[in-house]
């Protein structure tokens, strides 16, 4: 059996694919979420087979996700703000030459981004870490709060309600 299917092996969607776009936002927003509100619709193995969440911050800053193992493949990120939009096509998987796209107005700019190999930047940094003592560039308190951004996720969606986050 698949083990991202399998509650007792710590399968969700959320945990998956889900921890990707609350990561990234996290880092563009820069703060952790004050409140969170998870909805999730389960399949026969129990798991959230589809999880849809929101992430309220510090200064009317707002956040909505969603992840899927039965939904169609889709993946971007969207930053919305008073004066435009930033659209990154492939935020989780760039390639080695991506493009994004900034809309102010009725106006879109094509902004160029140098990419590199998948996980050579994970490598690198772990190889940096281990070899010169460096501290990584995600530091272990940087993926606690992530977890425990996704186990609030989680709370809300089993309670039904908002969950505050206290970190």
């Amino acid at each position: 059996m698949d083990v991202r299917l399998d509650l007792a092996m710590g399968g969700r969607s959320i945990w998956d694919v889900g921890c990707y776009p609350i990561s990234y936002t996290r880092t563009v927003v820069g703060e952790t979420p004050l409140e969170v509100f998870g909805w999730q619709a389960t399949g026969p193995t129990w798991i959230d087979e589809t999880f849809v969440g929101q992430m309220r911050f510090d200064h009317e800053v707002h956040a909505q996700f969603d992840c899927s193992f039965v939904i169609p493949f889709h993946v971007f990120m969207e930053v919305l703000g008073s004066e435009g939009t930033l659209n990154i096509p492939n935020p989780f998987k760039p390639g080695v030459d991506e493009k994004i796209y900034l809309t102010r107005g009725d106006k879109t700019e094509t902004i160029k981004i140098k990419g590199q190999e998948l996980y050579i930047g994970e490598v690198e940094d772990m190889a940096d870490a281990i070899l010169l003592g460096r501290s990584p560039r995600i530091p272990l308190d940087d993926s606690r709060t992530n977890v425990a951004v996704i186990s609030a996720l989680l709370e809300s969606a089993r309670a039904g309600r908002p969950v505050k986050l206290d970190l």
